[in-house]
């Protein structure tokens, strides 16, 4: 097998692998769908093979060294703050393993390549339920408590109230308007335990309003 065919079976090969990582991108409507993992591969891979044509004697990794740098700024462009958390480090991890895995390819290690599509795609897929009864056991919410009166006495009837939940309970902000006491608080712990205490909010004569 020639040089120019096998270069060319390598970026197939990048495009079929990023096609697999990115359907399930693609599936849940994150940043870095389908087309763009299939990209950032196939881009990586023509890079490494690039800088072995252009190295020769020389150092080859040369050009494929600046590959980790340039995929670093895609993969911060992909993290963003919404409220109080932060979002997009998946994605970036994504784009940051198909790199690798496209470098991978670029140099023939296939095997490596395949097994870390399979280790990529076993956490995606195979993972997520773990994920979610991690979250579940420790979910931080955030909650606005309106309570009539400026009493101190019944900010901390609150504050033993959210305990009996076995919740963590940090108040961020308080504010008073006229005889009101607008709290803000952000709550973490399990989610069932905060479904119970809302449906205490509801019940309990100490809460004038509430939004979470």
């Amino acid at each position: 097998m020639n040089t120019t065919t096998e270069d060319i079976i390598k970026l197939i090969l990048a495009l079929a692998m990023g096609a697999v990582i990115g359907t399930e991108r693609e599936y849940r409507t994150k940043a870095a769908g389908f087309r763009t993992v299939i990209l950032i591969m196939v881009g990586s891979t023509l890079f490494t093979i690039v800088s072995a044509l252009m190295g020769g004697d020389r150092d080859p990794a040369r050009v494929a060294s600046n590959i980790v740098t340039g995929i670093g700024f895609i993969g911060a462009g992909a993290i963003f703050k919404e409220g109080s958390f932060v979002k997009g480090l998946t994605t970036a991890a994504v784009i940051w393993i198909s790199a690798a895995i496209g470098m991978s390819i670029g140099i023939g290690h296939y095997e490596f390549a395949f097994i870390a599509l399979v280790i990529v795609m076993a956490v995606l897929l195979g993972f997520t339920w773990f994920q979610n009864i991690i979250d579940k056991s420790n979910v931080n919410r955030a909650y606005k408590i309106t309570l009539i009166g400026n009493n101190i006495s019944k900010l901390e009837e609150l504050n033993i109230l959210i305990g009996t939940f076995k919740l963590k309970a940090k108040c961020i902000n308080q504010a008073k308007h006229s005889n009101e006491m607008i709290l803000t608080y952000s709550i973490q712990g399990p989610e069932k335990n905060h479904d119970e205490l809302i449906k205490e909010f509801y019940s309990n004569s100490l809460i004038h309003a509430f939004d979470s």
